[in-house]
């Protein structure tokens, strides 16, 4: 897999820059009536506002501090980790202009990266003050700067999080320490910056160490190395100055051998968690990005872009999908330039889950970059710094959340409905449960969920391409079908029909659960991702899968589960994380097959058994 490189991308124009500032000539934009900036740092918001205060955890979800679920869809303004010191474009405008701007398309946080540089007292370079601007910026060393952006930002109602980029403004590290910045340093500097805004809640929380990778391991025991437990003391120096922030985990890039994309890879999240001593602080963060990056395997995948939320539940995605913690994606971009990319970045913002119909029950975010100046992704500002991309900002709407957590995206004007759901068929039955599944539908914009009818009364509305209708009389026949629907309301037209006949009460094997298998098959092989549902009335311990697939079909890869096989018999147990399921509640895993013979089938029925 080729490795990601980041450094051309972070000093890209920063000589241009540079010399733009010295012109003291320049013509500032226009600074709008900004409302006044906090002079200390405390931010004192109002308790009914959506957000207010501090954040904390529960399940995969954040809550504000009156207990309300939160989203952030954000955006990142890189800039305090280069030689400038300082974010970025700040020799064009004035910085309340440019937050301001965040803020009226939709943004609701920032996250500020920066290197252990700034606590040496380091004098940014590159900030235009002519005709008034940045006024208030003369004469202070970087951290007097954050403190004007941070208590700013608060002031207009965004949060802000920091995030400990580099350990130097020399570039990225592989561990979260170097020979000339030990751990002790970034220990020391996690717990200086914490305490620095302690009682100020426009900082929600740190982001303990940008994209750990190779020889970073998660869970291998090695102190030197073993990224989780790192962050584990990371997390303990954050908590200690101040036990209200979030800490956000970024993964690594390899674990058991399956790589991914720098601090992107959480496969080892669910099996070895990062534990504190405070809870529901812990937030992982994935890094996902397209082929301006960097190409890779699955983006000339045959079945691209349908398989991307199969690569996305197995290194991230499952946290969330099965309630351990929430997931934010720290950083995702691409030119938008390539037709894959395009294809990318529209599956991934369907799989985020819109705001319009998931509120903040959803993956949090925030956007790489702001800036125009990232060398391999460009920015939601154009070159001049004042103008707005507008086409890629869009691909945005649907998942942005101003007031954290209400509705949000550009709904207005979209009168397309999605394509009609294909392949509906039934993949489980049990005496009082039906288990359905289909093909994706697309859309001109993004597909929100489904509808799915039984005897033409809607019964169940996924966001996914899986249901289990559960509740049913026993040997009894139903008629199913399957609409989708988009964020402005489009729905499809109906699906073809399909029948299925629940077996008789007592004498089934699938007593107390359900599996439905969901397949991407490319032909050569195949990946299929299993939805396990607890039908019966009261809470699993584990649960046992199994199907038939012939020898042909030959099974080269699991997560989420021990998967072993006899015969042509797959059988696959819970682990020690997901076999505890409430009633109705669900979890996943997936399963990879290559064939050996082109004619093997791979459709099958699953026979789910749970202990309680």
């Amino acid at each position: 897999m080729r490795l990601r490189m980041r450094l051309t991308r972070r000093l890209a124009g920063c000589a241009a820059a540079l010399a733009a500032a010295l012109v003291t000539t320049l013509t500032a934009p226009a600074v709008p009536a900004a409302q006044a900036a906090t002079t200390g740092t405390t931010v004192t918001a109002a308790a009914s506002a959506a957000g207010a205060g501090y954040w904390h955890t529960s399940g995969r979800q954040i809550l504000d501090e009156a207990g309300n679920p939160v989203r952030i869809a954000g955006i990142n303004w890189f800039g305090f980790e280069t030689s400038n010191y300082v974010p970025h474009g700040l020799w064009s405008r004035d910085y309340k202009s440019m937050i301001d701007q965040m803020k009226s398309l939709g943004y609701n946080t920032i996250r500020l990266p920066y290197s252990d540089d700034i606590f040496k007292g380091t004098a940014p370079s590159s900030i235009n003050t002519s005709s008034g601007m940045n006024a208030d910026l003369v004469g202070l060393d970087s951290l007097g700067v954050m403190d004007k952006l941070v208590n700013y930002a608060g002031s207009i109602g965004m949060k802000v999080i920091l995030d400990r980029h580099r350990p130097d403004s020399g570039g990225q590290s592989a561990l979260w320490y170097t020979a000339s910045v030990p751990e002790s340093t970034w220990l020391a500097n996690l717990k200086s910056i914490a305490a620095r805004y302690a009682g100020n809640s426009a900082v929600i929380g740190i982001d303990l160490h940008n994209e750990p990778h190779d020889p970073a391991c998660w869970g291998c025991g090695d102190t030197a190395t073993d990224w989780r437990l790192a962050a584990q003391r990371g997390g303990e120096a954050v908590l200690s100055a101040n036990s209200k922030l979030l800490v956000f985990v970024e993964g690594v890039q390899s674990f058991n051998g399956s790589s991914y994309w720098w601090g992107g890879n959480l496969q080892g999240a669910g099996q070895y968690p990062v534990q504190l001593s405070v809870p529901n602080r812990v937030v992982y963060s994935a890094h996902d990005y397209a082929t301006s990056v960097a190409q890779q395997t699955w983006f000339s995948d045959p079945s691209f872009p349908s398989n991307m939320p199969g690569v996305w539940d197995k290194n991230w995605g499952y946290l969330f999908n099965q309630n351990i913690a929430p997931v934010w994606v720290g950083e995702f971009g691409t030119t938008l330039q390539s037709t894959t990319d395009q294809a990318w970045l529209k599956a991934l913002v369907q799989y985020l889950r819109p705001t319009a119909t998931a509120g903040a029950d959803s993956f949090q975010w925030t956007f790489w970059s702001w800036n125009p100046n990232s060398g391999d992704t460009g920015g939601i500002l154009n070159d001049d710094w004042t103008t707005v991309n507008t086409v890629k900002d869009n691909y945005l709407a649907s998942v942005k959340a101003p007031g954290f957590g209400s509705s949000g995206g550009n709904t207005g004007g979209d009168v397309q409905a999605p394509s009609v759901p294909g392949g509906l068929t039934v993949s489980g039955t049990t005496s009082s449960s039906v288990s359905l599944s289909w093909t994706a539908s697309t859309d001109n914009t993004a597909v929100t969920g489904y509808d799915v009818y039984r005897n033409g009364t809607k019964v169940g509305s996924p966001t996914g391409t899986s249901y289990t209708d559960s509740g049913l009389s026993a040997a009894t026949a139903y008629s199913y079908t399957v609409r989708a629907k988009d964020a402005a309301g489009n729905v499809s037209a109906a699906s073809a029909a399909v029948t299925a006949t629940t077996a008789t009460g007592g004498t089934g094997t699938s007593s107390g659960c359900s599996a439905a298998i969901s397949l991407n098959d490319w032909g050569s092989g195949l990946t299929a991702t299993v939805t396990v549902t607890n039908t019966g009335t009261a809470a699993t311990k584990g649960w046992q899968v199994s199907w038939a697939w012939p020898t042909s079909l030959q099974v080269s890869g699991s997560w989420g589960a021990n998967v072993t096989r006899s015969g042509q018999t797959v059988t696959a147990t819970s682990l020690s994380y997901n076999g505890a399921l409430a009633p109705a509640a669900s979890t996943s895993f997936g399963v990879q097959a290559t064939r050996t013979d082109a004619s093997a089938a791979a459709t099958a029925t699953a026979v789910c058994t749970a202990t309680s």
